[in-house]
């Protein structure tokens, strides 16, 4: 056998898995279908991100998120329970 075969592909937990959502911008409209925010209206992700309460991108003044700022989001609504 040789070195190639024997050997099995581990991620290794230290590098970030990149995949195609990496690198996938979503609009706030998209975020409400997917829900991928718990908002039920574009319009309620706009005015939060207008108000600067929500992490997400100005891209050519259009308001974006990547896989990152949904998971910076999703971490804001966190509860930490009282034993912690």
């Amino acid at each position: 056998m040789t070195v190639k075969a024997t050997k099995t592909h581990r991620p290794t937990p230290n590098r970030p898995q990149t995949g195609e959502a990496d690198f996938r911008r979503w609009t706030p409209d998209e975020v409400v279908e997917l829900k991928l925010l718990p908002y039920s209206s574009a319009r309620a992700v706009r005015e939060k991100c207008y108000r600067r309460e929500l992490f997400f991108h100005r891209d050519g003044g259009r308001i974006t998120f990547t896989a990152e700022d949904l998971r910076r989001n999703s971490e804001l609504g966190a509860v930490e329970p009282l034993t912690a």
